[in-house]
């Protein structure tokens, strides 16, 4: 039987292992599910974002991509501030960060706005990352992903590019000295993540109990 032990995702919120919803003391249904409505909403801002990015509207994809960002900062401090923590959650929280963050970058490169080689990059890093921890798994040894530095500041640098990207399609042409330093930042960090979860992730990491 197939077990993974996933503590945190990729960008740094927990999923999988055993989720647990304790609501304060009155807290209302609304409130409890909130988190999870708002991580709904972030994934339905996608195929607008797509939509608008397809039309040309730069500025209105950058309003949407920046709202759908703040959604994400909400559904999180909500689930910490009243100690509500559903599986659901913790599922749909990275699934609709990749799908933000990948779909965007997908549409970027059809757009020419951003180097395809990139976008390949990073959806290679994801994928192995996650590949070489199932591969471990079937091999018997339970392992632990956790967030690292390098991987949260990735994350921060790709949401950067596009935000940055949009800004300059949008309002600021003068800016694209920016992306092309966004570029190579996420290109470095990229890289550089990839590499260490594979040192500490499979060569260094012990098999947990």
């Amino acid at each position: 039987m197939l077990r993974i032990k996933l503590r945190y995702g990729i960008l740094g919120a927990p999923i999988g292992g055993v989720a647990y919803c304790v609501p304060a003391p009155g807290l209302t249904t609304l409130l409890r599910n909130l988190p999870n409505i708002l991580t709904l909403l972030r994934i339905l801002l996608v195929p607008v974002v797509i939509l608008s990015l397809r039309e040309g509207q730069y500025v209105s994809a950058l309003v949407l991509f920046l709202l759908a960002g703040i959604t994400d900062g909400l559904d999180g401090w909500i689930a910490k501030r009243f100690d509500c923590v559903s599986q659901l959650g913790t599922i749909l929280d990275p699934v609709a960060d990749k799908l933000l963050i990948s779909s965007t970058f997908v549409m970027l490169v059809l757009l020419g706005d951003i180097p395809f080689w990139l976008v390949l990059m990073v959806v290679c890093r994801d994928v192995g990352i996650v590949g070489g921890y199932v591969i471990l798994q079937l091999l018997g040894d339970e392992m632990v992903i956790q967030p690292t530095l390098l991987s949260k500041i990735n994350t921060v640098l790709q949401i950067a590019l596009v935000s940055g990207v949009l800004l300059v399609h949008g309002v600021w042409a003068g800016g694209a000295i920016l992306v092309d330093v966004l570029i190579i930042a996420v290109t470095i960090t990229t890289v550089a993540s990839g590499l260490h979860y594979i040192y500490h992730g499979v060569i260094r990491a012990e098999p947990t109990a």
